[in-house]
């Protein structure tokens, strides 16, 4: 009964924000904040699903201006945790098919994020040049997912260079954004689902535009990120085993 429930509520919800932010949108189409705001009442939605978000930014990243951030993919609940992180002037890259999703694909256009058709390679060179004019002309901050895919329960899939090269070509820094595991430990069936973690790393500064810079970053990038989710994914199995050990007494 709890997963009908919260399945219905989730879904009302949500097409509600959509509609709203579709409205909102109309009177400033495509402003560099309609992202930001929609996102924080999408990322209200994890109250729903029996969640709690932590985020947390370092000092070295708060107030950093335009960016490239590039977060770990993991299934369909990202459009709630994620949408938590997403910081003012942001927007992100999605595929061009999303806007013939009834109600989610025009607001998602409406709000202005980027459009692309993955199933044309020759227009990837002409998508990088485009969103770093972007970048630069707007003042923009760029969120992708450089797996290019949702992981599933895969783990951290290897990166491809777009966002890396993306970023060299607008001279901005790549910020990387580890959200802890949330496969599997979001059942809507059960009443708590804990807690996700979302941490933002330092800056990565790619020094020349060129592919080999690109991959490097890439390489580097993927490293840490690696690294830092399993650091958060153990934090949260302690903590959890902590308030169970508590329960139990």
């Amino acid at each position: 009964m709890l997963t009908i429930i919260r399945f219905f509520l989730m879904s009302i919800t949500f097409l509600f924000i959509c509609i709203a932010s579709c409205f909102y949108c109309l009177l400033r189409p495509f402003h560099r904040n309609n992202v930001h705001h929609t996102a924080r009442y999408l990322g209200k939605i994890t109250k729903i699903l029996g969640f709690d978000v932590e985020v947390r930014i370092p000092e070295s990243v708060k107030n950093i201006g335009p960016a490239v951030y590039i977060g770990n993919h993991q299934n369909s609940y990202d459009i709630f945790t994620m949408a938590n992180a997403v910081q003012p002037s942001t927007v992100s890259v999605g595929k061009k098919s999303l806007k013939w999703i009834p109600i989610f694909g025009q607001m998602y256009w409406l709000t202005g994020n980027i459009l692309i058709d993955r199933q044309n390679s020759s227009k990837a060179m002409g998508f990088i040049n485009l969103t770093a004019k972007k970048i630069k002309e707007k003042k923009l901050s760029i969120w992708m997912f450089p797996e290019g895919t949702r992981t599933r329960g895969r783990g951290l899939l290897p990166f491809k260079t777009g966002a890396f090269r993306t970023a060299a070509l607008a001279n901005v820094p790549i910020v990387p954004i580890c959200a802890s595991n949330q496969i599997d430990t979001i059942k809507l069936g059960r009443w708590n689902n804990g807690k996700i973690i979302i941490e933002f790393l330092d800056p990565i500064y790619i020094s020349e535009n060129t592919p080999s810079s690109a991959r490097n970053a890439a390489d580097q990038a993927y490293t840490l990120m690696k690294a830092k989710i399993e650091q958060l994914d153990e934090e949260i199995a302690n903590s959890a085993s902590i308030d169970n050990d508590k329960d139990n007494k």
